[in-house]
């Protein structure tokens, strides 16, 4: 059993990342185009193809995580070494500098390829240490659930307080409150990662030393097809998140007409994500982690169809809709991750290899893929629409309202139907670390 101090301090690491990943999610796109000034569909594009990075920095990240040996262990270390870079680089992302537009747009792509660098280098190596803190696939539920509560609880603090910070702290200039605010948060976030660090312990490690190159390394975890069922759920999963969340800021303010409630209509949401994490531990172990994630899946399709047909003067219906939506869908994070650990032991069953950060890495690679086009999808479909900085016509409300709200439906019906062919439960990730404690024996004699 793992005692809850430790995973209070493995869940510190992503309330930590979520101070970045939130605020790319809820505020990133409105900052560009609202207080940058960038053009919203230069702003999708600019997020799309900065993930063709992620393409190569992701496998090289894990496969450089796997091999690392140290005192401390594989996926710990880079907690330590990198928590102040990624502070440093979380400030830079969100400041404004006062040039011309090109000489503004060449600083956005600039930093925020940089961030998204550094997110990757810290965010890997975290990830992978929740496949290696247990190997128990009830325990790993209750890891994840504990690391996504407090991810969620970074999300809370970034919905409630990232506008009133920039308020008070820029008064009057957004362009100084969003640096600032980033400030605070990355200091905090540098403190949270340290914790992390100093609260966790490495207890599944690699028989011997990897040497396998990286293309073969890369080769081995494709060829797990479960691997691959949850790189496409990922990508179709935070598509639809993130379209719904990029958009989240526009659909209040001029689809409900309520600029003023947007910090409460985020907050509802966050909320609702941090209950949903803490019942995702005891329903999988009623229902299985399966079965679970595809019915939370059709509830959060069914909380978005359902917001589309809300009359925009039901604020307090639309405001319960969204709560819901956070409910269901949030509930689903710790077990998707849990499905990550049991991909990486049945891969290991499968080669007789254990590639622990390549495997995550793979995955989260997909996830960021997911996370691009849906912020993509936001900046194309407000500039199809029409959409202008505080101009917005009843086209573009519509068009807000159906990108908010249907969109991310289909998206949870599709995720649905890819899971059709996933297959680990548990008693194959059982029958696969059996499998494994079998070949380690046979190769000690």
């Amino acid at each position: 059993m793992i005692s809850v101090k430790e995973k209070v301090a493995y869940g510190l690491g992503d309330t930590a990342s979520n101070f970045i990943f939130q605020t790319v999610m809820l505020f990133l796109t409105y900052y560009y185009t609202d207080i940058v000034g960038l053009n919203p569909a230069t702003v999708g594009s600019m997020f799309l193809l900065v993930r063709l990075i992620d393409a190569v920095t992701d496998p090289l990240m894990g496969s450089l995580a796997d091999r690392t040996r140290t005192r401390w262990g594989s996926y710990r270390p880079y907690l330590l070494w990198l928590a102040l870079p990624f502070a440093i680089i979380s400030v830079l992302a969100f400041t404004t500098p006062d040039t011309d537009y090109q000489g503004k747009l060449m600083y956005a792509v600039t930093s925020y390829i940089a961030l998204m660098l550094m997110y990757t280098a810290i965010n890997i190596p975290y990830s992978a240490l929740g496949g290696v803190i247990t190997s128990d696939p009830d325990e790993r539920v209750s890891v994840q659930s504990y690391r996504f509560i407090f991810a969620m609880i970074g999300g809370l603090i970034v919905s409630s307080f990232t506008l009133p910070l920039v308020g008070y702290l820029g008064e009057g200039d957004d362009a100084k409150g969003y640096q600032l605010t980033m400030l605070v948060m990355g200091v905090v976030g540098m403190c949270l990662f340290l914790l992390c660090f100093a609260g966790t312990q490495e207890r599944l490690k690699p028989e011997k030393p990897l040497s396998m190159p990286l293309i073969a390394q890369l080769k081995s975890v494709w060829r797990n097809d479960q691997c691959r069922i949850l790189c496409l759920v990922s990508v179709v999963l935070l598509t639809g998140i993130l379209l719904r969340n990029s958009l989240t800021i526009y659909y209040v303010k001029y689809v409900l007409n309520r600029p003023e409630d947007v910090t409460l209509f985020v907050t509802i949401g966050m909320v609702g994500g941090l209950i949903g994490c803490a019942f995702a531990h005891p329903l999988a172990k009623r229902l299985g982690k399966i079965r679970l994630y595809i019915l939370l899946q059709l509830g959060a399709g069914a909380a978005c169809l359902v917001n589309f047909f809300i009359p925009v003067n039901l604020w307090l219906v639309a405001l319960a809709v969204h709560f819901v939506w956070g409910f269901l869908l949030q509930m689903s994070s710790p077990l998707l991750w849990a499905k990550m650990a049991d991909v990486t032991d049945y891969g290991e069953a499968q080669t007789g290899v254990r590639l622990t950060g390549v495997t995550f890495s793979t995955i989260v690679f997909f996830i960021k893929v997911g996370v691009a086009l849906g912020s993509a999808m936001s900046g194309w479909l407000l500039a199809f629409y029409g959409y202008e900085a505080g101009s917005v016509t009843e086209q573009v409300s519509n068009g807000i309202a159906f990108s908010f709200c249907i969109l991310p439906a289909l998206m949870s019906v599709l995720v649905v139907i890819i899971m059709r062919w996933y297959t680990l439960d548990t008693q194959r990730v059982e029958a696969a670390q059996q499998q494994i404690q079998a070949a380690r024996l046979s190769a000690t004699h």
